[in-house]
């Protein structure tokens, strides 16, 4: 009896995370919304407000109406209005530089400053070489200490 008890327990532990990948996520409005411009106002179909977005949102209602998942939808989407209807870029050939590009500055700049910091720590402050410049003459001294009179 206890043999069968967690033969089923073990079955439907293995069985339950096939089942999870066999069923494709549901596509959504909101998922798909912020990755598509809208073609006439070019900016994402999330913030859009224009008869064109309208347009736009009910294909894609129909389309998960349909039951297409979000690849195929946004397919479809730049079969009917072209690549400029995808707001983020391709993840391959001149699309690439997109991401490529503000990476290889952060790491220029970053390399940069790495450089120059050390330099720039040991300067000593603009004006003053050392201590003995920083020294009031004698002179200089008994005139400050006359001023500093006035004001007590």
């Amino acid at each position: 009896m206890r043999l069968a008890a967690l033969l089923c327990a073990l079955a439907a532990a293995l069985a339950a995370p096939a089942g999870a990948v066999a069923a494709a996520p549901k596509a959504s409005l909101v998922d798909i919304e912020d990755e598509v411009m809208c073609v006439t106002c070019k900016i994402p179909l999330n913030i859009a407000e224009s008869d064109q977005a309208d347009r736009e949102r009910a294909l894609i209602r129909g389309m998960i109406a349909k039951g297409l998942d979000k690849p195929r939808i946004k397919a479809a989407l730049v079969q009917e209005y072209g690549d400029g209807v995808l707001a983020l870029p391709d993840s391959g050939g001149f699309g690439l530089s997109a991401y490529a590009v503000p990476f290889a500055l952060l790491a220029v700049l970053a390399g940069g400053l790495a450089l120059l910091l050390p330099s720039w720590r040991r300067r000593s402050p603009a004006g003053i070489a050392d201590d003995s410049a920083a020294r009031l003459s004698d002179d200089d001294a008994r005139r400050l200490d006359d001023d500093l009179v006035q004001y007590d």
